[in-house]
């Protein structure tokens, strides 16, 4: 089970890169929260070696995308 969590873990940091970096070309403040969102919940299960923080990160991020913090497909660059 340690190796599914950090396997987990480490795609949620990539994730968490990726939107950092989609935050460095649209300046949209959601991607800031999503991604410290995914990057919390990967870093506290390593740290605790549980898999319920990755589930509680995506829970997270999941309803900060449905309250429309999520630029979509069409946004500007800046």
């Amino acid at each position: 089970m340690e190796i599914v969590i950090y396997i987990i873990a480490g795609l949620f940091l990539l994730l968490a890169a990726g939107l950092l970096l989609g935050y460095y070309r649209t300046h949209h403040p959601g991607l800031v929260l999503m991604a410290s969102c995914y990057g919390t919940a990967s870093v506290l299960s390593v740290m605790l070696m549980h898999w319920w923080p990755l589930v509680g990160g995506f829970v997270l991020a999941w309803m900060l995308r449905m309250m429309g913090l999520d630029p979509g497909p069409g946004s500007k660059e800046r």
